[in-house]
């Protein structure tokens, strides 16, 4: 777990002395992958992230997926009180690394989102650029995004169009989109405490460097909780 550097600011969040909290497969794969290279995304902040911000008054944000952190210290360069959230620990020493380098705070978290038992209710903003959200049977990430999410807070969730109806091309291809949560499916739980304020396709802001550049366009789901 990488070290937690504003604890104060969030006094009731969990912290995970004892290390990781989530499912060790999932870490261990996306481990793997990032060691796999020096630097897996560009290191720019996602465009839709900064475009759907921009009119949003700083409060406390949780950014979900975190990677190496660009969208996390962007935020708290931007005011934000930022806790971030990863499942890959070599990520999080990257992203820990890169704040300290750029002066941000940010409270780095090692956990899997349905595992770390956020405190309901806490975040003005809950971001969550392309997540590698895996889907159960109780919807547990899906339900995890909006419990998090504070009354008058925004989600702003953002993937890649197009993705949950990918076909394998080769035999190889282990990606299966059904094993994964999508906007829409977080859409179809949005019930009358939310109002949703966008929810389209859109070009993507595409960052220099970094993987996923052959996405040109994204969808964005943004949603107001109301109480």
């Amino acid at each position: 777990m990488a070290d937690d550097t504003s604890a104060e600011a969030l006094p009731t969040l969990p912290t995970f002395t004892d290390g990781y909290v989530g499912d060790p497969s999932v870490r261990d794969e996306w481990d793997t992958r990032y060691s796999e290279r020096q630097q897996l995304w560009s290191g720019q902040p996602n465009g839709a992230l900064v475009a759907e911000v921009a009119d949003l008054s700083p409060g406390r944000a949780l950014d979900v997926g975190c990677g190496e952190g660009a969208d996390a210290i962007w935020l708290a360069r931007s005011g934000w009180d930022v806790t971030a959230l990863e499942v890959s620990g070599v990520a999080l020493a990257r992203a820990a690394a890169h704040a300290r380098d750029a002066g941000a705070d940010v409270r780095w978290v090692h956990a899997g989102l349905a595992e770390a038992a956020l405190p309901p209710g806490s975040f003005d903003l809950v971001s969550a650029q392309y997540p590698a959200l895996l889907r159960t049977p109780d919807a547990a990430a899906e339900r995890a995004l909006l419990d998090a999410v504070a009354p008058g807070g925004v989600l702003l969730l953002v993937h890649h169009a197009g993705m949950d109806e990918h076909r394998p091309e080769r035999e190889d291809d282990a990606f299966d989109p059904a094993d994964y949560v999508w906007p829409s499916m977080v859409a179809a739980l949005l019930g009358d405490d939310w109002r949703i304020e966008v929810d389209e396709e859109r070009p993507r802001v595409v960052p220099e460097g970094g993987a996923g550049a052959h996405h040109t366009d994204d969808v964005v789901l943004r949603a107001r909780r109301l109480r």
